[in-house]
């Protein structure tokens, strides 16, 4: 069983170095991307994004529905949309890097690709992701193991993440627009690889125990096809448990935390800390170092989740957020060292504790097949529905930030058209969202969390599908 699992954590992890290649990239430029070099006006920014919200609500759980009941094999099969997903989830990658005209001329083409970069982007992230984190759920019931993957898909994902950095000093970030593209495209052609190669070697608990039955297939489940009444049910059955609605609380505030510090971060440390006050090395090591502590932290604290509960550790890691973004502000911006280890531990901490949001989904999940004795788990309908309910805020955060950056001038700033005190103020804004994102977000993170009654499934590994 050991040598099954060993040989399904490295399968599996592979496709998580795929995924930190490409999204890295993707969610540490676009903003910037469009800000700063296509030049998009915060009107067809927000309409994007509004438009891409609505779309993000749709797709998740039709995908995740899908991949559960439908008997067509790309959607039944977890391997089989990941084989087939992962070629179109490339090129919808690459859509966003190379400009489709000239945006000085057309504002609203900017938007159009703003929109169409984005929808596409996330319809195969989601799709292949849904059937990645099913796959999680359904390798072994056994928290043990489930760290084990956890593990694993940390040190690919350490390799898979470095791919920011590598940016940053091989192109300069987006300063060098033609060595960027050319880079994005063999990261297309390393990530297709990677995906590849999980979707061919993967196996899950249900494949060992029967390979004459069809997979995610049970017939008392399968039939009839589904109906609109069966379809609503099952939705009610799984969002209206306590632990479901607590946890998507959380998740939604976490994603909003993670992507206003994926898109912003290069923005809000150009500001805040001049060149003069410290080497451009310094940055870029933050950009990318950023991105390379977090499997290292995972890692670290592995331990303590298998010892005392995710549970706990989840706990913990938002009263820490609470207190870093307090300290942060009593000592303000001008403290340009402490602040780019502020921006380092807020990054890296906050997004390694996310890696940890599976072992949660999965008890869920497992909550889910006992309590209505389903014959198989509803592994991609709770992971769609929780994305239902937590895809807005990768919406929101972008635009709620970019209002702000607006109502302060940085578009006068990126035209180098502005005063010393506008700067100032523009500055003092930018500083005091670094530090009030976290503070807010970690003390309703610790009033949502603490009812949350599944903490003790590291002391359980009897459990069985």
């Amino acid at each position: 069983m050991d040598g099954y699992i060993h040989k399904n954590a490295v399968a599996y992890s592979t496709l998580l170095f795929s995924f930190g290649l490409m999204t890295s990239i993707f969610n540490f430029y676009y903003v910037k991307l469009f800000l700063s070099v296509y030049g998009i006006s915060q009107y067809w920014f927000n309409i994007a994004q509004l438009i891409y919200l609505l779309w993000n609500a749709i797709n998740d759980p039709l995908f995740a529905y899908w991949q559960d009941n439908c008997k067509i094999e790309i959607f039944r099969n977890r391997k089989t949309a990941i084989l087939y997903g992962a070629p179109f989830f490339v090129v919808s990658f690459l859509l966003a890097w190379f400009p489709w005209g000239d945006y000085n001329e057309t504002k609203w083409l900017a938007g159009v690709h703003l929109f169409v970069s984005m929808a596409c982007y996330d319809a195969l992230y989601t799709f292949i992701l849904l059937a990645h984190c099913a796959l999680y759920a359904e390798i072994s019931p056994k928290h043990e193991d489930r760290l084990r993957l956890t593990k694993y898909s940390q040190v690919a994902g350490m390799l898979g993440s470095s791919s920011v950095m590598l940016a940053e000093f091989l192109c300069d970030g987006l300063e060098n627009m033609r060595a960027f593209q050319i880079y994005v495209l063999i990261l297309g052609v390393l990530g297709w690889a990677g995906m590849y190669y999980t979707a061919t070697n993967v196996r899950t608990a249900h494949d060992l125990k029967s390979a004459s039955i069809p997979q995610y297939l049970p017939k008392s489940d399968a039939s009839p096809d589904p109906t609109v009444t069966s379809i609503f049910s099952q939705f009610i059955q799984v969002i209206r448990r306590k632990n479901f609605i607590l946890f998507v609380t959380i998740n939604f505030l976490q994603i909003f935390h993670n992507y206003y510090l994926q898109n912003f971060l290069s923005i809000f440390a150009d500001e805040l800390i001049p060149s003069r006050a410290m080497p451009k090395l310094v940055k870029k090591l933050l950009y990318g170092g950023s991105n390379l502590l977090v499997p290292v932290l995972v890692l670290c604290l592995s331990p303590l989740v298998a010892k005392r509960g995710y549970y706990k550790v989840l706990l913990w890691s938002f009263y820490f957020k609470v207190g870093t973004a307090a300290l942060m502000f009593i000592f303000g911006y001008e403290w340009h060292w402490l602040l780019v280890l502020f921006f380092l531990c807020d990054r890296s901490l906050h997004k390694a504790i996310f890696n940890f949001f599976n072992l949660a989904v999965s008890d869920i999940i497992d909550e889910d097949q006992r309590e209505y004795r389903r014959s198989h788990p509803l592994s991609s309908s709770v992971f769609g529905y929780n994305a239902l309910f937590t895809k807005p805020a990768q919406s929101l955060a972008p635009m709620m930030i970019v209002a702000i950056l607006e109502a302060n001038n940085y578009q006068d700033r990126l035209a180098e058209d502005m005063s010393v005190a506008q700067h100032e103020a523009l500055k003092a804004a930018i500083f005091s969202v670094a530090c009030a994102i976290p503070f807010v977000v970690g003390i309703l993170q610790v009033i949502v969390w603490r009812p949350y009654s599944i903490r003790d499934s590291h002391r359980d590994d009897n459990k069985m599908y």
